[in-house]
């Protein structure tokens, strides 16, 4: 059976830190690449990062360079997201996905396979 296992999600004030993980099981080796994404109130859904989990090639989005920073454990199939300086506008529910291709990871479309998504508020 196939399922992603999240955590990490919850409230924080502004500039401190919290980390995602994301841990798809069941699926085939073929999807190697995880990607998130968040999606904000009132907002399309849009990328925040992708790992290679093969090779770990990474991709951040411009929004969170700096900020935001993604590995991967590939003895537990797993990958992170640490999020450093949150601020108010990456509030948003954000979601882990599995990718077959990395080339284009920044496309949601990439993506076949998706979580149930975790909540990250950032308020003062």
């Amino acid at each position: 059976q196939s399922q992603f296992v999240e955590s990490g999600g919850g409230s924080v004030k502004p500039g401190e830190s919290l980390t995602l993980s994301c841990a798809p099981s069941g699926f085939s080796s073929d999807y190697y690449v995880i990607g998130w994404f968040r999606q904000a109130p009132g907002k399309e859904r849009e990328g925040v990062s992708c790992i290679n989990t093969s090779d770990g090639s990474i991709y951040l989005a411009d929004s969170v360079m700096g900020r935001f920073f993604v590995s991967r454990d590939k003895s537990k199939n797993m990958a992170s997201l640490q999020m450093n300086r949150l601020k108010p506008e990456d509030t948003a529910d954000y979601y882990c996905a599995v990718a077959r291709s990395f080339r284009r990871c920044v496309l949601q479309s990439e993506y076949d396979y998706w979580g149930q998504g975790t909540q990250v508020t950032v308020s003062s």
